[in-house]
């Protein structure tokens, strides 16, 4: 059956489309969540258009192949991951930008685009698309949309699923379905749009999205002030956020992130820093008020030190550092990096759980984040070639999400849930709430095909 399979595929894809060797297919199988299991694939497939997505989810129905569609492999959930004899259905080919409109403002893409890619091709019209993950110079936009990923500016902007007015997704059957609209207002019929934005591929493959955009900003300034521990740092973030300042971006660095960052490069970071708040304001003309009211609130609240960003080029660097986190962190070890989020009100409470636990179970745990709206990511950082120290990792890693959910948060604030998360999901559903998903995924796909094992256990 499989062979025949592979014959169907080729038959009507491009050559080279169907990759069924094991070293080329091996750089299909897993995402950036290392730590889970990933399988072996029959093949890897990459079509070009939505016509040959068709073709192989309707070569895949009648085989009964699953199949894990997949971007830049660059997520943190192992949604990406392939599944033993399955298909991995690769999107990077389709990456053309197929219309930017000032007038509407929006951009019609493939989902193959990198997301900074369109940023800076919307840049040349004068506008923007503000979510910006931290891995948006190898990202994909149908990734962003599978995961409905943040980034640094959601503080501000929101997240991905705020800015897609209408996809096009392929279904299991090789059917085209239509979401949404190109209008900027569409309340018709329920939101199929921002049920599929989010799906982890596990309900349809989009093929198409059209984005809103909106008018570029003027370049934002930057505050950044050192501080001995968390605690002042985060009271001093409640104030920025209730004394009415909107910035665009609002991060903050425990003590273990800020050593990772500058053993990793040398970005000027003080060693013996207990905690970085970093701030932006992108208001132009008011942009340098506002960073000097976040500094006057950074120094009352006991900052250490607060610098305040000369120009934009001063500014990009202190973003520099926050985007580099990932890999500053993983030279400290093997991670299991969370993302859980709280009420900003219950982040000190979040902040000392995540230092007892590390306590608890003898590991090591960085916990940056996008502090503005309290989407943390600690992380737990341990030895792979130890077994007990594995386990501890594992215990850590389950209590981080425990705490989360007791604080009135949630297990993943935009990294998904994938394969890392799933056994979690329902506890934070709740019965009734995890039937309703698995009848959703059956009208959606009831064979199963798209992404099993991937959200629902």
């Amino acid at each position: 059956m499989s062979e025949s399979a592979i014959r169907e595929l080729r038959a009507r894809l491009p050559d080279g489309a169907v990759l069924t060797d094991p070293d080329s297919t091996e750089t299909y199988r897993r995402d950036e969540a290392d730590f889970c299991v990933a399988g072996t694939p029959l093949a890897v497939v990459r079509p070009e258009s939505t016509e040959q997505v068709q073709h192989v989810m309707r070569v895949a129905a009648e085989h009964d192949l699953p199949v894990v569609p997949q971007g830049a492999r660059s997520g943190l959930s192992g949604a990406a991951d392939a599944v033993d004899g399955g298909l991995v259905l690769s999107l990077s080919r389709m990456d053309r930008i197929l219309d930017i409109d000032p007038v509407d403002q929006v951009a019609v893409v493939e989902p193959g685009v990198i997301n900074s890619a369109l940023s800076k091709a919307v840049a040349e019209h004068g506008l923007s698309y503000p979510p910006d993950p931290s891995s948006w110079e190898m990202s994909t936009l149908g990734g962003n949309l599978a995961t409905n990923a943040g980034g640094l500016c959601c503080v501000k902007y929101g997240v991905t699923a705020d800015f897609v007015r209408g996809l096009e997704v392929v279904l299991a059957d090789g059917q085209v379905l239509s979401t949404g609209r190109r209008s900027a207002k569409g309340v018709a019929g329920y939101d199929l749009t921002r049920l599929l934005v989010g799906s982890e591929g596990t309900l349809g493959v989009i093929t198409k999205a059209t984005l809103g955009l909106r008018p570029a900003p003027e370049p934002g300034l930057t505050a950044a002030a050192v501080f001995a521990a968390a605690e002042p740092a985060l009271r001093a973030v409640n104030r920025i956020v209730a004394e009415g300042l909107q910035p665009s971006m609002l991060e903050f660095l425990d003590g273990t992130t800020v050593r990772a960052i500058q053993d990793y490069r040398d970005m000027g970071l003080p060693p013996d820093a207990g905690a970085m708040v970093l701030a932006q304001s992108d208001r132009g003309g008011r942009s340098a008020d506002d960073v000097a009211a976040i500094g006057r609130i950074c120094a009352e609240e006991g900052a250490l030190e607060v610098a305040e960003a000369a120009d934009t080029a001063e500014s990009e660097m202190l973003w520099q550092s926050r985007r580099m986190v990932n890999a500053a962190i993983r030279c400290l070890g093997a991670t299991l990096i969370d993302d859980v989020s709280v009420p900003r009100s219950r982040l000190v409470e979040l902040l000392d759980g995540v230092r007892r636990i590390a306590e608890q179970h003898d590991v090591l745990v960085s916990c940056p984040g996008h502090v503005g709206d309290g989407n943390m990511h600690p992380t737990v950082i341990f030895d792979r070639a130890d077994d007990a120290a594995v386990a501890r990792a594992e215990a850590a890693f389950d209590a981080v999400m425990r705490l989360g959910l007791d604080l009135g948060g949630t297990i993943t604030g935009e990294h998904g849930v994938g394969l890392l998360k799933r056994r979690w999901l329902e506890h934070e559903l709740g019965p009734l709430g995890t039937e309703l998903h698995r009848s959703i995924k059956a009208a959606f796909d009831p064979r199963g095909i798209l992404n099993p094992g991937k959200v629902l256990a």
